[in-house]
Order: C-alpha cells, then structure tokens, then sequence
C-alpha cells in the first residue's frame, strides 16, 4: 500500500515577500476535505431553502391578491343582490297596482260551459240579494272613489288592472243591456233584482248579452280602455232602486 504523503501549501504575497509555508499532513487533509463538504453542503441546503421561501412567498403575495378580488367579487355580487331584490320588490308593487301580483279574489272565476250557456244552477244566489262579490278576479288598485255632491260627481269606483283581466259578475242576476257608449265604452248592466244593479264600464270585450241569465262569479267580460278612458281599469257601479251608492258599502276587496 502506497504511503500518503505530506501536502505542502506555499503562500507567496504580491509583493514576493513574507511568504509562508504550509504543510497538512494526510489526517488535516481528510478534515479539510470533510470541512469543505459540510460547507459546501450547507450553502447549498440554506440556497435551497432561500429559493423555497422565496416561491412561498410569491405564491403568498399571488394568494393574497386572489383574496382581495374575491373579497371585491362578493361584495359586488352582495350589492347585485341587494339590487335585485329591490328590484322584484317594485316589480311586485307595480303588479299588485296593476292587479296582476299574487293576490287573487278569493272565490274562483265560473266560465260559461262549452255548448250554450243554460239557466243558473240550481243552489246558486237568488235574484234579489245585493251584489256583494269583487268583480275582478284580481284586486287591481282603486284609483277614484264614489263622489256625490255640488262638484263633479262619480257615481262608482274606478279599479286600475291590467287589460284583458277577468270582469266577474258582483251577484247573480240578468244582463240587461250589453252596449257601447261614448263615455261607458263598452259596458254591462245587470240586474239582481230586488232594486239591486251593477255597471262594468270600459271593458275590451264583453262575453254575454241582453237577456243571458249569470251567476255569482261568472266572466261576463274582460277589461280595457274604451270609451272616455286615460287606461285601462273597470268602471263599477252599484245602484239601488236606480240611485248609485257606494260599491265598497256592499262588496269587499280582497286582501
């Protein structure tokens, strides 16, 4: 086996003077080299966890900014929402107003069967009892009251509804006319008897004639603007041995 020899190490200045000499002998060879190992190893361990902290934080500060717009996104969509609830909250105003929202008449429309209209079933409300039912099968929006006195009279209520609305009879009874007037549009007048009569004024269509037998509830026309009409809505009268009272004495609006 070879022997090791002794490494001399000769350290010569700049200017050529004071040189030294330094001799490692085998062992402080292998502790040197051992030394530059660690070291070496250690740089490249701390360079590493330098970069790794570096990409960290990169990703943090990237994270941090996905944060913000989301914090930015959920306030945007929070205010979105709150808009649109406002919104629906005035669609659902104007409908009511117009008599299209959800509240409804509580008793249900009665349609004519198909084939001819007959006479009034048999436990329907007799002639002469006062005409008590809403006439729309929506609420609509009572826009002018009865008025009587010195000034401009208005012998009915008038009721904003959208047009083509269901007009429903108040009480049973018989139509006593069913034509257009200059004023009125097109209008109803049925009789309930015992003095009781009602008056649709305004509607787009009328569904029965002179003489037709109808019943509580029946569709008798459908809204609109005829006649002296700013929009659509239903003229409604209620006369009393021919003198008009107030409608709202006798029929509820529904809630």
């Amino acid at each position: 086996m070879k022997n090791e020899q002794d490494l001399t190490i000769l350290i010569i200045p700049a200017g050529g003077e004071g040189s030294r000499t330094i001799q490692l002998d085998p062992r402080a060879r292998r502790r040197l080299g051992i030394l530059a190992v660690v070291a070496v190893t250690g740089l490249l361990l701390l360079l590493g966890s330098w970069v790794y902290l570096a990409v960290q934080a990169w990703k943090t500060s990237g994270l941090q900014e996905e944060v913000v717009q989301l914090r930015a996104d959920r306030e945007q969509m929070a205010e979105l929402s709150r808009t649109l609830g406002e919104v629906e909250a005035s669609y659902e105003r104007i409908r009511n107003l117009f008599g299209e929202g959800s509240a409804r008449a509580e008793t249900p429309d009665w349609l004519p069967p198909a084939g001819g209209r007959g006479a009034p079933a048999a436990g329907d409300p007799e002639a002469g009892s006062p005409p008590d039912l809403w006439p729309l099968s929506q609420r609509g929006f009572l826009t002018q009251p009865l008025t009587e006195g010195s000034g401009p009279s208005h012998p009915g209520i008038d009721i904003a509804i959208g047009e083509g609305a269901y007009i429903r009879a108040a009480g049973a009874g018989r139509v006593v006319e069913a034509a257009e007037d200059a004023v009125y549009g097109l209008f109803l007048l049925i009789d309930h008897g015992g003095g009781y009569r009602t008056l649709y004024a305004h509607a787009s269509a009328l569904l029965v004639e002179p003489g037709d037998p109808v019943q509580r509830g029946e569709v008798v026309g459908l809204t609109g603007s005829t006649g002296r009409s700013t929009a659509p809505h239903l003229h409604f009268e209620v006369l009393r041995d021919g003198e008009p009272i107030d409608p709202l004495s006798v029929v509820d609006p529904p809630g």
